[in-house]
């Protein structure tokens, strides 16, 4: 009797230094002791009943179980709800911490108990056959402890894989349709799981790297330009109130300091159209902010629309300095290509999106003409007329994919453009995209590339070896640093 009142009070202060986060009962070692009794739960509890002493009340042999069995609830409870709790750290408010990380992190840590479980299961289902002979064990008992068991490993796993499934940014469609395709079929669902959980735990360590440069760089203002910057889109995209054009990036821009405004041109508008919406947008942002000049970073054919503004337009006192990326400058091969389509076709597509954005608020959408300007054609005519201002800094970046596979929705474009001009990101070639200082071709570590989307954060993912949001702001502290 005694020795059960000390159980009671080792398991009960267990839990409540577990709960209090004291300690940790789903460390790895209590974890590959507790996961047996776990998946074993009917047949010892029917053993623990045994070795009761058959003396005492019914009520009293009963109470033996319960303590146990409580324990192990608990623990079942916690780690399927609470799984995973973050090492204690010096980030205040830290992002991990938040619930999309630790419910994906407390996946990762389900994935990995769950095939732990499963191994467990098929050695202990192996050593009570061979007991079933030696022991007096009822075989309806020893059916339903190996159901129980697997019931139990398919829960935990599951659990894990559900909370990957709908957590995490890193995770492609690709990889997610090959789960589900997956999950029958014998140890290639193991492999799969596996390269899954690394990649959760890729996105996890690059959400600790990403808040140690936000407190690295607290109060540093590294953004703070002493212009304005104008974030110009390309064409077929508006500057939408709930779905931004460039992703996280003007978040973490001002968050590290920078103002930011947009260029709220058309969507398939003409450069000239465009170009005069810019014109709009400059002056209104110097009315506002009461500063003489702009910072433009422009995407695709804001570019364009951009060059256009400053030397043709008359606001190159008013622009301090034009990053250009991706910006098709000498035009595309591909486009020429396009215009070679019978004129009654293309000007049905044309019409088409010029119906489809006019809904979405272009006032002079013109599909046809704006796509056209692409031609390598109407490229040099445009940088003819066009000369550079000399009272504006010019500088362009540039992306590459590394193969037809590394963007899907840009597959069949990079297999067009690159016999006919080389590196590309799956609508512009890089050397289309040089223009002024040209600032280097960026890449990733992975064999994916970096593709015309993913410049912008078209995608919100992040890929290995490859900081898009960072990129924005060492190109914003590099301007700061130039004096603009």
């Amino acid at each position: 009797m005694i020795s059960f009142f000390i159980c009671l009070a080792a398991l009960t202060a267990l839990v409540i230094l577990d709960a209090r986060k004291k300690i940790n009962l789903l460390h790895p070692l209590p974890l590959t002791l507790y996961l047996p009794a776990a998946l074993n739960v009917p047949l010892l509890s029917y053993w623990f009943y045994q070795l009761t002493p058959p003396a005492l009340p019914e009520v009293l042999r009963m109470a033996f179980l319960a303590a146990p069995g409580l324990f192990v609830f608990y623990l079942w409870v916690r780690l399927n709800v609470f799984p995973f709790r973050p090492k204690k750290t010096r980030r205040p408010g830290f992002s991990a911490t938040k619930n999309r990380l630790r419910i994906m992190m407390g996946g990762r840590f389900l994935c990995y108990a769950g095939l732990w479980a499963f191994a467990l299961e098929i050695f202990l289902l192996i050593t009570e056959i061979v007991l079933l002979g030696k022991q007096d064990i009822p075989r309806p008992l020893f059916i339903a402890n190996i159901v129980y068991g697997i019931l139990c490993t398919f829960f935990i796993l599951g659990n894990g894989i559900l909370r990957i499934f709908f957590t995490s940014r890193r995770l492609s469609i690709i990889w997610r349709l090959a789960m589900l395709m997956t999950i029958w079929i014998p140890l290639v669902n193991i492999i799969v799981l596996l390269y899954v959980c690394r990649l959760v735990y890729e996105e996890y360590d690059f959400a600790l790297y990403r808040e140690d440069l936000h407190l690295t760089r607290a109060d540093s203002e590294i953004c703070k330009t002493r212009y304005p910057l104008v974030m110009v889109h390309g064409v077929l995209f508006r500057d939408l109130k709930y779905f931004n054009y460039w992703g996280r990036i003007p978040k973490e821009l001002i968050r590290n300091g920078a103002r930011v405004y947009y260029g709220n041109q058309e969507a398939v508008g003409t450069i000239v159209t465009n170009a005069e919406d810019l014109q709009n947008t400059i002056r209104a942002v110097l009315k506002e902010t009461g500063v003489e000049k702009v910072n433009i970073i422009a995407h695709s054919k804001g570019g364009l629309d951009a060059r256009y503004a400053i030397s043709r337009l008359g606001m190159e006192d008013t622009v301090a300095s034009l990053t250009t990326i991706s910006t098709p400058h000498r035009g595309c091969r591909f486009v020429d290509k396009a215009c070679g389509l019978p004129d009654g076709f293309y000007r049905g597509v044309a019409n088409f999106f010029d119906r489809l954005f006019r809904s979405l608020g272009d006032r002079q959408p013109d599909f046809y003409t704006a796509t056209r300007q692409f031609a390598t054609a109407e490229s040099e005519a445009f940088n003819r007329d066009t000369p550079d201002s000399p009272k504006v800094y010019y500088q362009s970046y540039m992306s590459k994919m590394k193969g037809s596979r590394s963007d899907l929705m840009l597959s069949i474009p990079w297999l067009m453009i690159k016999p006919l001009e080389g590196d590309n990101d799956g609508l512009v070639s890089v050397d289309s995209a040089v223009w002024g200082e040209f600032q280097g071709v960026l890449e990733s570590k992975s064999r994916r590339g970096i593709s015309h989307g993913d410049i912008i954060d078209l995608k919100r993912a992040d890929y290995r070896g490859f900081d898009v949001i960072e990129t924005y702001i060492g190109i914003a502290a590099a301007l700061k640093e130039k004096g603009f």
